[in-house]
Parts: C-alpha cells; structure tokens; sequence
C-alpha cells in the first residue's frame, strides 16, 4: 500500500509534501483548512505515503458491529460525544492508555467557514503534554505542507497566532470556505 500510496499522490494527482512527519509515538495532528470530505480521503492517503500510523475519534456508535472492526483498523477511537462527558479529559485519558496515539484533528470543527478555530485540540495536547503538529492541506499549490511538533506554551493567544501563521496562504478543496 504504501508504494501504490506514493505512486497515486506523486505520479498520478502529482502533489508535493513539504517537511516530514515527525518521529513522535504521540501528538496532535491539526489538519487544516477542512473545507470537504475529500480532506479526510487525502488524509488516508497521505499517512500511506508515510507510512505511519495516524488516528482520529469518532462517536462510540461508529465502532460497534457490523462496522466497528473497521473503523478501529483504520486507526480510529471511540469517544463518548454526549453532553455529560469532559470530552478534553476522555481523550487525554486516551493518550495515557496507549504507548502511540496522534490525534489528528480540524481546529474548525466543521467543514464550513469559519472566523474562529475551536480549542479542543490545544487543550488535549496541553493536558497530554504531547506536541501539536501542523498538516496543511493546500488545494491552490496542490502541496501537503507539515510542521515541526510544538509544544503549547502558557501563552495560548501566542500560540494559536503562530499556528494560523502556518496556514496563511493555504487554499482548501472549497476555497470559499477557507
């Protein structure tokens, strides 16, 4: 999968990866602008071409039968999304119980526009203590750009200004949205 994951990304939708992923067995991976379900599509595709491991959460009725194998397979969690659940604490608390977990996550929340990022993301990797990681998903240059791991400060305002830093330019796969 992984020579046939190169082969579709490079040769035949001929995008760019700009950096590396980092060698890290935790972190979060903020995935950004996510403007469509195509993201999630190229997502899949671009941790084949690196060939690592990378998982995301889903409400706890995606992982039962006849579908849940596959959803866990493919890297997923299950997390509890009612209203009574810390779901910050619940997905730090994954973090504890597993050796390697990066979270990859939309700071929107939404694939809508947006004027403002949730911070959920900064707050998991905060009490985690683990790095964030930026991955730019930039339709207009057809690049996957990816950052060095941060860790969060005590400064957020700085920090969430240095990340959106990261993403100026950035193009997603509906540019209206981004």
């Amino acid at each position: 999968m992984h020579q046939l994951s190169k082969f579709i990304f490079f040769k035949i939708l001929k995008w760019k990866l700009i950096g590396k992923f980092p060698d890290v067995d935790k972190c979060v991976v903020i995935v950004a602008p996510h403007t469509s379900w195509v993201d999630f599509i190229l997502g899949l595709l671009v941790r084949r071409v690196f060939n690592e491991e990378v998982n995301f959460i889903g409400k706890h009725s995606l992982f039962s039968p006849p579908f849940g194998w596959y959803f866990r397979w493919m890297g997923g969690a299950p997390i509890d999304r009612s209203k009574s659940q810390n779901k910050v604490a619940a997905i730090v608390k994954l973090f504890d119980e597993r050796k390697r977990f990066r979270l990859a996550l939309a700071p929107e929340g939404t694939r809508k526009k947006v004027t403002k990022w949730k911070t959920g993301f900064y707050y998991i990797a905060k009490m985690a203590k683990v790095p964030i990681v930026m991955v730019a998903f930039d339709f207009g240059k057809k690049e996957v750009k990816i950052s060095e791991p941060k860790y969060p400060t005590n400064d957020m305002e700085a920090d969430l200004q240095s990340y959106r830093e990261f993403y100026k330019g950035v193009v997603g796969k509906i540019p209206e949205f981004t």
